[in-house]
């Protein structure tokens, strides 16, 4: 990828038991496209502040990552784009985490890009953001979405307005060329 996210700046928010590679491989893509990526989280390391959050491989723990900032600190104005992994874990920690979804909420609200892969559309429906939206998911979060106001379709990836959404690590490519995509359009960049 070239650089043609040069100046954006993109939030990840997940905690412990994040997919993986649902974290690590659109982080990868879009900072191969220029952007610069925070990692933020809801888990204070030391002292207060940030540390690691421990991925989930497949079956099994994975590695950690480190963390950027914690959601309670950070101002989604600060940000171009707001990138949400799965894994079941995560966003069901998320989801119950009232400064993690407020800012999820506003971050929706805000009409910037939203991006959620796998079980990550749990925590927009738990901001209640969903509603008359068309998206896709883990096939499991399917009813959750319906019963929340979205149209769920079953495809490697959903654009509706500001929102992208994916099913599985397989989608990953198409997810984080959506991404771009988007955002390369986006009115709400910000000035590099």
């Amino acid at each position: 990828m070239s650089k043609e996210l040069e100046g954006f700046k993109i939030a990840i928010v997940a905690t412990d038991g994040f997919e993986q590679v649902e974290l690590t491989d659109p982080r990868k893509n879009l900072e191969a496209a220029g952007a610069q990526v925070t990692v933020l989280s809801i888990k204070p390391g030391e002292g207060g502040k940030a540390g690691e959050i421990k991925g989930w491989d497949k079956t099994d723990w994975g590695k950690t990552v480190k963390v950027d900032g914690l959601v309670y600190d950070a101002n989604p104005d600060d940000f171009d784009a707001l990138v949400l992994p799965g894994g079941q874990i995560n966003p069901d920690k998320l989801r119950v985490d009232k400064d993690a979804v407020a800012f999820i909420k506003k971050f929706a609200e805000s009409g910037k890009t939203v991006a959620a892969i796998c079980h990550g559309s749990w925590t927009l429906i738990e901001a209640d953001v969903v509603r008359g939206k068309t998206m896709t998911s883990w096939p499991s979060v399917h009813t959750d979405l319906k019963n929340a106001g979205a149209n769920w379709v079953d495809k490697e990836v959903v654009v509706d307005g500001n929102f992208i959404t994916s099913r599985k690590p397989e989608d990953i490519p198409a997810f984080s060329k959506a991404i771009v995509e988007r955002l390369q359009k986006s009115p709400h960049r910000k000035a590099a």
